[in-house]
């Protein structure tokens, strides 16, 4: 409680702190362009901020155009981030009818300080605009800030919504209002304590804003299972079976106690994979998450025991008419396991049917990074990225830049004039120190979310002279999604190898460990099947509220794998280690399994019923990013829970029988001998 209220006091200034930016491939050619522009050229950088003024009626040399432009610079020159403000240049920021100017504000700080100084200039200069002119900050930076805005927005909502939700579906599977108010407690201590830790970590490294928006999403239903696991078994040992406080707190912990520190353990093996994205923002993100679950981890095994010892019989308090608080072996889920048994082939085939026909889309996936359509219509950064288009061509807002030694600078002018793709390129400018280096402004003929544009980037960095690096917003993207390509495939191979390791470690049954890990690849491909109907050929967008961009965001693979596998894992954990323990009892597989889904079918669907109303909520407000989040979530956890973790898994224990259980001996000499019954 004291780690709690100290990390507390940190919590509320998360949303200030923490930064937006972060999207990028360490290492990159993009990456090392934007660091030089803002070195060796004022800070002409892909992060700069533009500032797109407009007039519908006359240029903007006239009437309220000059005064405007004045108090644009203004306000811009004011803030310290802002190394240099450059005014509009005809034949390059001025549109050849002189209706659309745009004012470079340089950057003269990092990546995610310049999305901060977006949000605090953003208002103001929009604030200039009159019914004749209108002003509308643009580029990266004001389109994380704008994104983040509306994202914070989105998850904001979409907790409002799903906590009552999720209230009720607690209430439904405890009986109790107390009971089913714990695991909500406990959820929000862990949330606390990651905020307040989030907001300290970023002193000294950065934390996306993005790590918390996962963070209360994820720790709410891993945060929700855990207490549900452990509620469920302390009342049935002090209710049901009628042993003491101290006793029962002792059988919970030996037995749900040690399934939900191996879940956890299963979840942060899963999450850390994707550190080897070498990119901040999925760094941050997976560390965020990995955080969280630690602290909702901690509070699960040391706070909620407690607290069930200090409550005791209080727990069941505002009992519902329904509730039986005692009751552990659920009848209704005996009889689903032994109708398992009896017809195993036909229930099975069935549930490998849907899975196989929903994952049969996943062939024709297509993934890209996120264009402008993510944000709202109203957004600045949208509105002045759509004048800038209007005004110079729908290559312009994704502007090249070309840093190339100076004594190269005119032959790689002349590859860009020859170039098909490149509509125009600006002069030579060069550095504003002794660096020896020339950087060239080229407009290309595509949109910036153009998939196609990647062909003209890969032509030019093979053309141009040697020493010379193609960069710019656009191309940050181009290179960040090839590096998620080369990253995605080691990444689910490092999951499903280490995610095997800890299943055959805690159960010590290499059979079943190697069923449950491959079972879960099922949900996760079924899930991006859904996906690609969904996000790509846009069935069902307008009963979610988006604009398909004909392909799935390049990030969400790889990281939705990650999450998607640790949900898996996590129900596959509360399943097995029943059934381990079910068999280390009686030795019988037929017990092992019926005793399994009886005793944690209720948990799981409990769960299950929980995680996917929390992540379908979020399918229902906001941005594009977090409806694909809250739709491919929702959608593994509903087809993890109901079709493989009880049908396919206990399927599986009953086709394998005994053998599901053995290991060898040379194997079990290496393994720790980690029991789930207690004596």
């Amino acid at each position: 409680m004291l780690l709690v209220v100290g990390l507390g006091i940190f919590a509320p200034f998360v949303e200030k702190n923490l930064s937006g930016a972060g999207w990028q491939a360490d290492g990159s050619q993009s990456v090392q362009v934007r660091e030089l522009a803002q070195q060796h050229f004022g800070g002409n950088a892909s992060h700069a901020i533009q500032v797109v003024v407009h007039s519908d009626t006359a240029p903007l040399t006239e009437g309220q155009g000059p005064q405007i432009l004045e108090r644009v610079a203004s306000e811009l020159k004011a803030d310290p981030r802002i190394a240099q403000v450059v005014a509009p240049q005809p034949g390059a920021t001025l549109s050849a009818d002189g209706k659309t100017a745009i004012v470079l504000a340089s950057a003269g700080a990092d990546t995610n300080e310049m999305v901060r100084a977006a949000t605090d200039l953003k208002g103001p200069l929009s604030a200039l605009s009159t019914d004749a002119v209108s002003v509308n900050p643009t580029g990266s930076s004001v389109l994380w800030s704008d994104f983040n805005a509306a994202n914070l927005e989105a998850m904001l909502t979409s907790e409002m919504l799903s906590w009552p939700v999720t209230l009720a579906i607690l209430v439904i599977a405890f009986g109790t209002l107390v009971a089913a108010g714990l695991p909500l407690l406990l959820t929000l201590a862990g949330l606390v304590a990651s905020a307040g830790a989030l907001v300290l970590i970023n002193e000294i490294v950065p934390v996306s804003i993005w790590a918390m928006n996962f963070a209360m999403m994820f720790s709410l239903a891993l945060g929700i299972d855990y207490a549900l696991f452990l509620v469920v078994r302390y009342r049935a040992a002090r209710f049901g079976h009628g042993v003491s406080p101290r006793e029962a707190i002792a059988q919970t912990m030996d037995t749900a106690g040690k399934a939900v520190l191996l879940s956890g353990a299963t979840v942060l093996i899963s999450l850390s994979a994707v550190m080897l994205v070498p990119s901040p923002s999925f760094r941050s993100m997976a560390g965020g998450i990995m955080l969280s679950v630690v602290f909702v981890l901690a509070a699960t095994l040391t706070l909620l025991p407690l607290v069930l010892v200090k409550l005791d019989k209080r727990i069941n308090a505002l009992a519902l008419p329904w509730a039986r608080v005692g009751e552990h072996r659920s009848p209704a889920f005996e009889r689903w396991g032994q109708r398992l048994w009896k017809r195993p082939f036909a229930w099975g085939a069935a549930a490998l049917a849907i899975l196989i026909a929903l994952s049969i889309p996943l062939a024709g996936l297509k993934t890209a990074m996120p264009s402008i359509a993510v944000l709202p219509s109203d957004a600045n950064a949208r509105v002045g990225y759509d004048q800038v288009k209007q005004a110079f061509g729908p290559g312009a807002p994704g502007t090249l830049q070309i840093i190339t030694p100076s004594s190269a600078a005119s032959q790689a002018q002349q590859v860009l004039a020859a170039d098909a793709g490149i509509a125009g390129a600006m002069p030579p400018v060069a550095a504003t120190d002794d660096s020896g280096l020339s950087l060239i402004a080229a407009i290309p003929k595509l949109d910036p979310s153009d998939p196609s544009l990647s062909a003209t980037v890969d032509r030019l960095r093979s053309d141009l002279p040697d020493g010379t690096l193609v960069g710019g917003a656009a191309v940050e993207n181009l290179d960040l999604k090839t590096q998620l390509d080369t990253s995605t495939p080691i990444v689910i191979a490092v999951v499903l190898l280490l995610g095997f390791a800890l299943l055959l470690v805690a159960l010590r049954a290499p059979l079943i460990a190697l069923i449950g890990t491959v079972v879960s690849l099922l949900s996760t491909a079924a899930a991006f099947g859904v996906a690609r109907l969904v996000f790509q050929d846009g069935i069902g967008a307008n009963l979610f509220g988006f604009e398909p961009q004909g392909f799935l965001d390049a990030w969400a693979p790889v990281f939705f794998f990650a999450m998607i596998f640790a949900i898996a894992m996590d129900y596959t954990v509360f399943l097995l280690s029943s059934a381990k323990e079910h068999w280390e009892r009686s030795g019988d597989p037929k017990e092992a399994m019926i005793g399994a889904v009886a005793h944690s079918g209720r948990v799981i669907f409990a769960a299950g019923g929980v995680m996917v109303a929390v992540f379908f909520t979020f399918a229902l407000s906001g941005p594009l990013p977090p409806k694909e989040m809250g739709v491919i979530l929702g959608v593994a956890v509903l087809l993890d829970t109901f079709l493989i973790r009880l049908i396919l898994l206990p399927v599986a224990l009953r086709l394998a029988g005994r053998a599901a259980w053995a290991c060898p001996t040379w194997l079990a000499r290496i393994l720790p001998n980690i029991s789930f019954a207690h004596d």
